[in-house]
């Protein structure tokens, strides 16, 4: 069957399930689950005859935003936050995998320009760190506790303080991505410009091992996140640029839905942060260097598990039991 026919054939039953998810028609669960197990006879046969098309892409969503429908439609007695974390964010996650490497890529490269034009010109890192910070900075090194900075304040002010500042600039990112992307891409530069420029500067001044001892014990989970979040604002951008199939406020809706969604799974981990500038950095100083890596190591793994890997195990393992 040429792919005009089929689309011919079905559009009525899509549109009415389109519908259905914008709650515009009333439907009993089983006619939902009907559509659900219709859709994804749908979705296979588009998959085997036209692959590249646009239309596997529309019904791979149709059958994604049905199954969810379904899954909260459901009389279980499952916690609702705990179906957040552990299967709506990962399924996000999974769905825009290629938004959270093109962040992450995109961060690294303007940390290494960062780290470059440190290199080339020296007055660099003054331009974008401050004068004020790169002097305490200075006075620091001369007293021999490099990182004194995160030495200051009260514990629980700072893991406070901390939290709520990288929650707001997380926001901040993801909100911005209303600018077509240019705002959210101008956060990832500035962030991550600054943190190439402060570390070639303390690996200029020799005290790069203290940096890293001290910066990455909440900066693991602290840059992650913040990449996670300059991904949620690019997928707010991709619901407005590109809205296929969907009116454009339709598309954008539902962009901002799961873009906030995937934006509020980074919520614990920005709180564990703060918590380790707060109440662990300060002591990075005295700190074994095998327990110091094992901090940083492990919470690197916990937020990349959560982030790149499970979605990956999650979604295999959901499409296997669909087919069982």
């Amino acid at each position: 069957m040429r792919e005009v026919a089929f689309i011919k054939q079905n559009k009525d039953k899509w549109l009415e399930v389109e519908a259905v998810l914008n709650e515009r028609k009333p439907i009993s669960p089983d006619q939902m689950a009907d559509y659900y197990v219709q859709l994804l006879g749908d979705l296979s046969f588009a998959q085997t005859y036209y692959p590249k098309s646009n239309t596997v892409t529309y019904l791979n969503f149709l059958v994604t935003q049905i199954y969810q429908k379904i899954y909260k439609t459901k009389r279980i007695e499952k916690n609702r936050l705990k179906f957040f974390f552990t299967d709506y964010v990962p399924m996000l996650a999974y769905k825009y995998r290629k938004l959270i490497y093109f962040s992450f890529i995109l961060f690294f490269f303007f940390a290494l320009v960062g780290t470059l034009s440190a290199y080339y010109e020296p007055r660099y890192v003054r331009v974008i760190m401050g004068d004020t910070y790169i002097n305490k900075t200075l006075e620091h090194i001369e007293r021999g506790d490099p990182m004194a900075i995160y030495k200051q304040g009260s514990n629980w002010a700072t893991a406070i303080a901390i939290t709520f500042n990288n929650i707001k600039v997380a926001f901040y990112c993801f909100l911005c991505g209303i600018t077509a992307g240019t705002v959210t891409f101008l956060m990832a530069l500035q962030n991550a410009v600054m943190l190439g420029a402060f570390t070639y500067f303390c690996y200029d001044m020799g005290v790069i091992d203290a940096a890293l001892r001290a910066l990455w014990l909440h900066g693991a989970m602290e840059i992650f996140s913040i990449i996670i979040a300059i991904a949620a604002g690019f997928v707010l951008t991709g619901g407005i640029l590109f809205p296929k199939t969907y009116s454009r406020m339709l598309s954008f809706k539902i962009a901002f839905k799961e873009g906030v969604s995937l934006l509020f799974g980074t919520v614990p981990f920005f709180i564990a942060a703060g918590f380790i500038e707060g109440f662990i950095t300060r002591y990075y100083y005295d700190m074994p260097l095998w327990l110091n890596l094992t901090i940083i190591l492990g919470t690197l793994a916990v937020i990349t598990y959560y982030f790149l890997i499970y979605p990956i195990v999650k979604h295999y393992k959901s499409n296997s039991q669909k087919y069982e």
